[in-house]
């Protein structure tokens, strides 16, 4: 058995009640029918584990434990930098019975356990502080009534209403399966209480595994309060065993987030044609039209206005910045009043001042582009400082790369670059200066005057067209 179960230093302990979390997530996923463990299969753009985690560390553990089985190692290098998690390898998987036994040498028995999946990733904290409230004389479970409970436990209750026990429903008689209250598996444990209630599980069930759920029955054999609670919204209960559970909590996900932030003041022309694969961060008189992906840690401040099928990743949108459709904007930061599109590109490093203009099919990558600055159409500009009031003609290039080394391209400001120029860098532009169209730049072009390379226009007066031979047969 493998575990990595230091316990956090005394420093780093929550002001809050303590409490162990153990998230369960070594289930193996057959029917995602992937190569991906199931817990790292992305909902909103972050893996599901870690949903979970978020959710769970906004209770503040003492300590929190994922036990892991199916992928391994990849699931833990998922997380390798982050030293607030302890793992404990679940092989062979013998049910939840087991995984939690496997998780007692890691837990503190002097404090209640909650225990969640890595599989159910939409539960909220608000349901869990439900939860724990309920907790706090005995053992508390998460439970909902579903109109068709089919595929869950049953929650079996006595003729007062208290809960006796939790039948799986392989298990369950004909009866039982007409019950509609299902079992979450999310539980909160008293402390102490699973040292001698997981030793006393036994497999002897039709799944031959160690029921988590068995614990109910012990706990009101012992006279120990069983309550429940109920989440707020029943998709926070749903699982996600298959393609199609992940993309309809993928939409109920997106459909959640898109409806916080029309509360909060964006104006979305379309919530359910909108996809944030992140974390998005919206200021007043946010504009957003449909079929806009967000993904990483994106900032749109006060009036920015964003059109349609964009995609934006990890990117500062600073306030009153316009863009236009089709735009792909990634690691990069566009300044107030900017305007980009529509179909341009903003490569990781691309840095617009304030009132630039990036148009149509212009490509930008590590590169400033000064204030009023302005590449309209068709161009590139890589590895450049391009200052203010400069105006980039359309066909320009920055050629930035001999094959091996990327070299930097200088345009001091108020310069003019004509179109279908070449400016091969290292090379610098002088301030005011102008290229001539069709300009390919080798050596530095002085300020304030007209730099210009290429031939003298010759015309033939006699020339003549070649012409296709006529066919002779």
């Amino acid at each position: 058995m493998r575990m990595a179960c230091a316990s956090l230093p005394e420093s780093a302990l929550p002001d809050e009640t303590p409490r162990n979390i153990v998230i369960l997530a070594a289930g193996q996923g057959k029917r995602m029918r992937a190569s991906l463990p199931k817990v790292l299969h992305p909902l909103g753009g972050k893996p599901m584990l870690q949903h979970v985690l978020e959710t769970a560390r906004a209770l503040r553990p003492r300590h929190l434990v994922v036990v892991y089985g199916h992928g391994g190692e990849a699931v833990r290098a998922a997380w390798q930098a982050e030293n607030d998690l302890l793992w404990v390898l679940q092989a062979p998987q013998l049910g939840t019975g087991h995984a939690l036994r496997k998780t007692l040498p890691c837990l503190d028995p002097a404090l209640p356990t909650l225990v969640l999946y890595g599989d159910v990733p939409l539960v909220s904290p608000a349901t869990l502080r439900a939860l724990l409230a309920e907790a706090r004389e005995g053992l508390a479970l998460l439970t909902a009534r579903l109109p068709d409970p089919r595929g869950y436990g049953r929650i079996v209750r006595d003729q007062a209403g208290k809960i006796r026990a939790i039948v799986e429903e392989k298990d369950a008689s004909e009866a039982e399966r007409r019950i509609d209250e299902i079992n979450t598996g999310i539980m909160a444990l008293p402390a102490t209480a699973p040292w001698r209630w997981l030793a006393a599980l036994s497999s002897r069930n039709a799944q031959g595994e160690y029921y988590l759920t068995d614990v109910v029955a012990q706990a009101v054999a012992e006279g120990v309060p069983v309550r429940s609670a109920a989440p707020a919204h029943l998709w926070e209960i749903e699982g996600v065993n298959d393609k199609a559970q992940l993309a309809r909590l993928e939409r109920i996900h997106q459909r959640h987030r898109a409806q916080s932030l029309m509360e909060a003041g964006a104006h979305l022309l379309d919530p359910e044609r909108i996809d944030i694969r992140g974390d998005l961060v919206c200021g007043q008189d946010v504009r957003i039209d449909v079929g806009v992906v967000f993904e990483g840690r994106v900032v749109l401040e006060d009036g920015v206005t964003v059109g349609p099928y964009c995609v934006i990743r990890d990117a500062v949108i600073h306030a009153g910045a316009r863009i236009a459709a089709f735009s792909h904007i990634d690691g990069a930061r566009v300044g107030a009043h900017a305007v980009v599109g529509p179909y341009a590109r903003l490569r990781p490093g691309a840095e617009l001042g304030e009132h630039a203009h990036v148009g149509n099919f212009v490509e930008i990558k590590q590169s400033r582009l000064g204030a009023h600055s302005k590449a309209n159409h068709l161009a590139y500009v890589g590895d450049a400082e391009v200052g203010q009031r400069v105006n980039i003609g359309a066909g320009v290039i920055t050629c930035n790369y001999d094959g091996v080394n990327k070299s930097r391209t200088v345009i001091e400001d108020d310069a003019f670059i004509g179109s279908d120029s070449q400016l091969v860098a290292p090379v610098r532009v002088g301030r005011g200066a102008t290229l001539g169209a069709g300009t390919t730049l080798t050596r530095d072009a002085p300020p304030e005057a007209l730099t210009v390379s290429r031939p003298r226009q010759t015309t033939l007066p006699a020339w003549k067209r070649p012409q296709k031979e006529t066919d002779q047969t």
